[in-house]
């Protein structure tokens, strides 16, 4: 994973994200998966919410490896248990702190809506 470094710019500066790039960022923040993975993975936490085409999937990758967010996964499985033609993706640190920085604008949303008892308040 890349490393941390000083130019990198603030995570703040990249909210709000789309929901199809913070549900891809989250997938990967459990660990490195492939396309086909991924889409099953949003689809599943998102009870059908979310939905990643292909065609979407594959744009989203492209400009969140472009952003510095995700990078292709260096180390493959063994050929013999995967298809080769898969690609594995991973979170980089940037990409960690920006998930991390829109999981926290959106927990604050949250807290806000229960304040405003838009939706009620959990029960301990």
């Amino acid at each position: 994973m890349r490393d941390t470094h000083e130019d990198d710019p603030p995570p703040d500066r990249f909210l709000p994200l789309t929901p199809n790039f913070f549900e891809i960022l989250l997938t990967l923040a459990q660990g490195e998966a492939h396309g086909y993975a991924i889409m099953r993975q949003v689809e599943e936490r998102t009870r059908g919410t979310v939905r990643l085409l292909p065609g979407t999937m594959y744009r989203a990758f492209y400009r969140l490896e472009e952003l510095g967010f995700i990078e292709e996964a260096p180390e493959r499985p063994d050929p013999e248990l995967d298809d080769q033609r898969r690609r594995y993706y991973r979170l980089t640190a940037l990409g960690r702190r920006v998930a991390a920085a829109e999981a926290e604008r959106l927990a604050e949303a949250v807290n806000t809506a229960r304040r405003s008892e838009l939706i009620p308040r959990s029960r301990s």
